[in-house]
């Protein structure tokens, strides 16, 4: 697994490499946060649920970006370690998901950039060969 960081003009792209698409989607997760903050430095010391549904791949990772997004600004919390499990169903994929972190401490976090917003910018949730790719444009 692993996560890359994609130049962009004014903004920055996030790229979650997995084994399947689960693990692509926590690699994505993991790369927005490590725009945040120093994820060595973050604690996997409260656990968060995460649940999100959408009528496409693409549509449920911006849920699921969002929806961490939500949880770090109304929770205060920053997260390095996640898990999901996607499922498809008529109407679209439903994600169930776990967040670890703990609350935001700007000087041992070393705090990093805002990000505000996942977009459908970039957007592209696909099997490439014998890997998941899950990326997108954040909105700083």
């Amino acid at each position: 697994m692993a996560y890359e960081i994609l130049d962009h003009t004014a903004d920055a792209g996030v790229r979650g490499i997995g084994k399947t698409v689960e693990e692509a989607f926590c690699e994505a997760a993991r790369g927005m946060f490590s725009l945040m903050v120093d994820l060595e430095r973050v604690e996997p010391k409260e656990a968060m649920e995460v649940e999100v549904q959408a009528d496409s791949l693409e549509g449920l990772l911006v849920a699921w970006l969002g929806e961490l997004l939500a949880r770090r600004d109304i929770d205060g919390l920053v997260f390095s370690r996640f898990e999901v499990k996607i499922k498809k169903e008529d109407s679209g994929y439903r994600l169930f998901g776990k967040a670890w972190g703990e609350r935001l401490d700007p000087a041992r976090h070393r705090a990093g950039v805002e990000v505000k917003a996942a977009t459908y910018f970039g957007m592209r949730v696909e099997k490439e060969g014998d890997r998941w790719i899950a990326q997108c444009v954040l909105d700083l």
